[in-house]
Formats: C-alpha cells, sequence, structure tokens
C-alpha cells in the first residue's frame, strides 16, 4: 500500500490538474477581462464616484486573492501514485462505496480526496470530513458510525475500487 502522509496539499492527480486549469484560466482570461472592466469604468471618468470603477477593482482584488490561494495550494501539492494504492483498505484516492444500515438502506460512492480538493458536489470528500475520517483505514465489510449535524448515521462499507477520474 502506497504510505498517504496526512498533508492538507496532498492530491489526487486529477485534482491537481483541475487547480491547474483553473489557475492559467484566472492568470488569462480572468485577468484580461477585469483589465478591459477597468479600462471601461476608467472611460467614465471621476473615479472617486465611479461604481463600475470600485466594482471592478474588488472583482480583480478577489481575483488576485483566489490566485494566489491556487499557487500555495499547487506549490504544497504531493500527488498520489494512484495507481499504486491498494484497495484493501480505504486511503486518499480510492472511491468508496457505502450503504446505510437503516432504512431506507441506501448507497453512496465517494472519491476520498485531500482538502483542498474536495467538492461534496462531486462527492469528492475531504479526508478530514466526517464520513472521510470514519472510512479512512477501514475495509470492504467494516461498519461505521459518523456522527453528523442531524445525528449518527450507521453505514457499511461494501467496494473500495481505484478513482476511475485519474485517468
Amino acid at each position: 500500500m502506497a504510505k498517504v502522509i496526512d498533508n492538507e496539499a496532498t492530491m489526487t492527480r486529477s485534482g491537481y490538474a483541475r487547480l491547474s486549469a483553473e489557475l492559467v484560466e484566472l492568470r488569462t482570461e480572468r485577468r484580461a477581462e477585469i483589465a478591459r472592466q477597468l479600462e471601461e469604468a476608467r472611460s467614465f471618468g471621476d473615479l472617486s464616484e465611479n461604481a463600475e470603477y470600485a466594482a471592478a477593482k474588488e472583482e480583480q482584488s478577489k481575483l488576485e486573492a483566489r490566485i494566489l490561494q491556487l499557487e500555495v495550494q499547487l506549490s504544497k501539492a504531493k500527488v498520489l501514485d494512484e495507481e499504486s494504492l491498494d484497495t484493501k483498505k480505504v486511503s486518499l484516492g480510492l472511491t468508496v462505496t457505502l450503504r446505510e444500515m437503516t432504512p431506507p438502506s441506501k448507497s453512496y460512492t465517494y472519491t476520498l480526496v485531500g482538502s483542498e480538493e474536495a467538492d461534496p458536489k462531486t462527492y469528492c470528500i475531504s479526508q478530514k470530513s466526517p464520513v472521510g475520517q470514519a472510512i479512512l483505514g477501514k475495509s470492504v465489510g467494516d461498519e461505521v458510525f459518523v456522527k453528523v449535524p442531524k445525528g449518527v448515521r450507521h453505514m457499511k462499507i461494501t467496494k473500495i475500487t481505484l478513482n476511475d477520474r485519474a485517468k
């Protein structure tokens, strides 16, 4: 099994690629777009009472903060070699299927990722999330209890696979 250090900057290959692509887009297209907005707003005259200019400057500030955040995240990133992961135990980079043990007995499939790339909308959850912490190091057949805001969920691990999004 590949040793995975509990480091906030540990991420999957696909997560690293997604953040890198976002950084490129922000540095090129978004910066150019905001520069055009600033130039247009300057053409309206007095900058001290120019709402368009103030809004464009605010947007520029947010953009530069996000660029800096991405640069820091990517500079400290440790990219997982997902193909060498052992699917006998849940670890970062693996996809896990869980079944709710209490009715209605729904199943959920999550990919366990680093905090930097967690995105619940795409079922990529952080190893530091309640579910992530509960399943880390567990095997197929293990039952876990997850404390969530609405109470405690009783779940069973039914499948552990390599992350198909990594390819």
